[in-house]
C-alpha cells in the first residue's frame, strides 16, 4: 500500500470515529465553532490574503484561465461573504433531529420520520477556496465529518482556512478529525477517496466537467454533482423592456465564471426588434462578444454566427449565444435540448406564461423575473451551499443543510403486537 494511500485511510478512520461524535453534537457547540470560525476570518484577513496571493501567482505564472482566477483570489469582498456565511448558518435552525409530522396508525402506533446527519463527506473541488469554508459550516452544522481535497492551485490558501476551522473546533471542544483538509496534491489522493466505501459515504464534486467525468467514471462512493451550468434567459413577449434589459446584463456581467451566468439569450420574435439591439449594445459595451442565429443577425449584423456548439457551451466568460425563437413553446424546446439542468429563467409580465415556463422546464431552479446569477445557497437564505445539484436523487439544486441530511423513521407505541 502507497504511503497516499495509507495517508487516506487514516483520514477516513478518523473522519468516521468523528462524524460518530458529532451526531450527538449540540447545536450550541456547532454554533459555537462556526462564530469562533467567523471571528477568525476577520482577524487573520491579512495572513489568509498573504497565503492566497502566492497561490493567485503561481496560477498565473502557469497560464490559469481568467474565470479560474476570479474563482481562487479571496477578495475582502470574499473574505466578507465567507464570515457573514458562517454567520447566517450558526442562525439557522439545527436540522438534526428535526421530526417529522407524526402518523398516528389504527393500532395506536406513532410514525414519524427523524433527520440524521448522512455521515462522512467528502468535497473536491477546483480554484475555489472559499469552499473550504462554506463545506466544513455546512458539513458540521449538520452533523456531518467531512473530508475536504481543494485543488493544488489553491493548496496555500486551503489550508490557512483549515487552520481557521480547526481553530474553531477546539474553541467548541469538537473532535479536531470532523473537518480534514487533505495536504497533498497528488492525484492519487482523490482517486483513492472516491473509492473508501468502507470510511465514506458520499462524494461531492465541484470543478470543472474534465475532474467530474474522471470522478462519475471512477468513483464507488455516490456523488452529489452536476456537469455544467448552460444557463438561460427567455424574453418572453410580455416581457417589461427596462426589466429585460436589466435583468439581462447582469445575469451575463455579475460574474462570468460562475455557474449561475447567463449563456444563451432566447427573445420571442415579437420583442426582438426593439428589445434585442438595446441588449446588445450594453453588453457589447461590458466587452461580451456576441453569436447569434440567422434572426439575431438580421438585427445585429455585426455580431458573429452561432453555431449548435455555442448553443451547448458553458462559456464561463464573456461570450453569449442569441436565439430568437417563435414563442414559449419553442424556447422550452431549445431549453430541453441544450440547458443542462442548472437554473433558467424567464422575463414576462404574463402570469401564464411563467407558470408554465416553471412548470414545464426541468432544470434545478427556474426563475420568474430574475437573473440567473442568484443561483447560489447564500441568496437562497441557505447561509452557503456545499454545491448545485442537477441529480434528481436526494438534492437538486443548491444543497445547504437538508440536503447534507437523511432521515430515519422512528416509532414509538405501547407495547403493541402484530397478529
Amino acid at each position: 500500500m502507497s504511503s497516499i494511500e495509507q495517508t487516506m485511510l487514516k483520514l477516513g478512520e478518523n473522519a468516521r470515529q468523528a462524524s460518530r461524535a458529532m451526531m450527538r453534537a449540540s447545536g450550541a457547540a456547532k454554533n459555537r465553532a462556526l462564530l469562533t470560525m467567523a471571528e477568525l476570518l476577520t482577524d487573520r484577513k491579512a495572513a489568509l490574503q498573504e497565503a492566497n496571493a502566492r497561490d493567485v501567482q503561481h496560477a498565473r505564472d502557469n497560464g490559469l484561465e481568467p474565470a479560474l482566477l476570479d474563482r481562487l483570489t479571496l477578495s475582502d469582498r470574499s473574505v466578507h461573504l465567507m464570515a457573514e456565511g458562517l454567520r447566517q448558518i450558526a442562525a439557522l435552525p439545527d436540522p438534526v433531529g428535526a421530526l417529522s409530522a407524526t402518523h398516528v396508525r389504527p393500532n395506536g402506533m406513532r410514525v414519524a420520520q427523524m433527520r440524521v446527519p448522512l455521515g462522512v463527506i467528502g468535497i473536491i473541488y477546483e480554484s475555489r477556496p472559499n469552499v473550504t469554508i462554506d463545506a466544513a459550516a455546512l458539513c458540521l452544522k449538520s452533523g456531518n465529518a467531512t473530508i475536504l481535497r481543494g485543488g493544488s492551485e489553491a493548496l496555500h490558501s486551503n489550508l490557512a482556512l483549515g487552520a481557521i476551522v480547526q481553530a474553531g473546533l477546539a474553541a467548541a471542544e469538537l473532535p479536531p478529525a470532523a473537518v480534514q483538509v487533505v495536504d497533498t496534491t497528488d492525484r492519487a489522493a482523490v482517486g483513492k477517496l472516491i473509492t473508501m466505501t468502507e470510511h465514506v459515504d458520499v462524494i461531492v464534486p465541484r470543478g470543472g466537467k474534465g475532474l467530474i467525468a474522471r470522478l462519475a467514471q471512477e468513483a464507488r462512493v455516490p456523488l452529489i454533482k452536476h456537469l455544467d451550468g448552460n444557463c438561460h434567459v427567455y424574453l418572453d413577449a410580455a416581457a417589461d423592456p427596462d426589466r429585460a434589459l436589466e435583468i439581462s446584463v447582469n445575469a451575463k456581467t455579475y460574474r462570468y465564471g460562475i455557474c449561475g451566468a447567463m449563456e444563451t439569450l432566447l427573445v420571442h420574435q415579437a420583442v426582438a426588434q426593439t428589445q434585442l439591439p438595446r441588449i446588445a449594445h450594453a453588453l457589447t459595451e461590458q466587452g461580451v462578444e456576441l453569436r447569434g442565429c440567422a434572426r439575431s443577425r438580421a438585427l445585429l449584423p455585426a455580431i458573429q454566427a452561432a453555431t449548435d456548439a455555442d448553443w451547448g457551451t458553458e462559456y464561463l466568460g464573456p461570450i453569449l449565444a442569441v436565439r430568437v425563437v417563435d414563442d414559449l413553446e419553442q424556447a422550452i424546446d431549445h431549453i430541453a435540448r441544450w440547458g443542462s439542468g442548472h437554473t433558467d429563467a424567464i422575463v414576462t409580465e404574463d402570469l401564464g406564461a411563467a407558470q408554465r415556463f416553471q412548470r414545464e422546464v426541468d432544470s434545478s431552479s427556474v426563475y420568474v423575473n430574475l437573473p440567473t446569477c442568484f443561483a447560489d445557497g447564500f441568496e437562497y437564505g441557505l447561509g452557503a451551499e456545499i454545491g448545485i445539484s442537477t441529480n434528481r436523487l436526494h438534492a437538486r439544486g443548491p444543497v445547504g443543510l437538508e440536503g447534507l441530511t437523511t432521515y430515519k423513521w422512528v416509532l414509538q407505541g405501547e407495547g403493541q403486537t402484530r397478529g
